[in-house]
């Protein structure tokens, strides 16, 4: 598979969050899969590209030619796409990918994951989405999501749009067990009385 992945570039935040998405890189690669990220050196997103390459897999990083000017992207990947601006970055990420993890991060990572939920809320994206719940930092995320289907802003089924786990050895269960998604999610795209 070719699995989109979600995360930070920051090195100020917990080293725990680090930590996991190098396992989680690595295993991955040691199931044969590849990874589609941001292209950044920095943060989990350069842990989850070390984590996969030193297990010899394959990373492919999409990253804007203003952050390459400024030196932000990873030198070691198999494959770095450099791109016009953020949106045609997003856009990369998610075409032909087969699952999508979003691991802890900000205002970035946070928009890619709703564009994501989005796309797959209005059946354009029918893939599995996973957060992993690194230090239960999506704990607050899911309840509030929770909290929008239970004041009718989506319906109950979109509860079944993205899945949380705990560690990254969760993960490509997660994936592989995901209720299936089909483009009929635009009968019930909105929300029924």
């Amino acid at each position: 598979m070719r699995i989109c992945v979600y995360c930070a570039s920051s090195d100020h935040a917990d080293p725990a969050y680090r930590d996991a998405a190098r396992e989680l890189g690595r295993l991955l690669a040691e199931g044969g899969h590849s990874v589609v990220y941001g292209g950044g050196s920095r943060g989990s997103m350069g842990a989850v590209a070390d984590g996969a390459l030193e297990a010899g897999g394959t990373v492919i990083g999409i990253l804007p030619k203003f952050m390459a000017d400024l030196e932000w992207g990873h030198p070691g990947l198999t494959e770095l796409q450099l791109v016009e601006d953020m949106r045609e970055r997003k856009h990369r990420l998610l075409t032909g990918s087969d699952a999508v993890i979003a691991l802890p991060g900000g205002c970035g990572t946070l928009e890619e994951l709703f564009e994501a939920i989005t796309l797959k809320r209005l059946g354009i994206y029918l893939k599995p989405i996973v957060l992993l719940d690194t230090m239960s930092f999506y704990q607050p995320l899911d309840a509030f999501l929770r909290q929008v289907i239970a004041a009718r802003f989506m319906n109950p089924e979109h509860a079944h749009m993205w899945q949380l786990v705990n560690s990254p050895a969760e993960v490509l269960p997660a994936i592989l067990d995901a209720p299936p998604w089909g483009a009929d999610a635009r009968d019930y795209a909105a929300v029924r009385g």
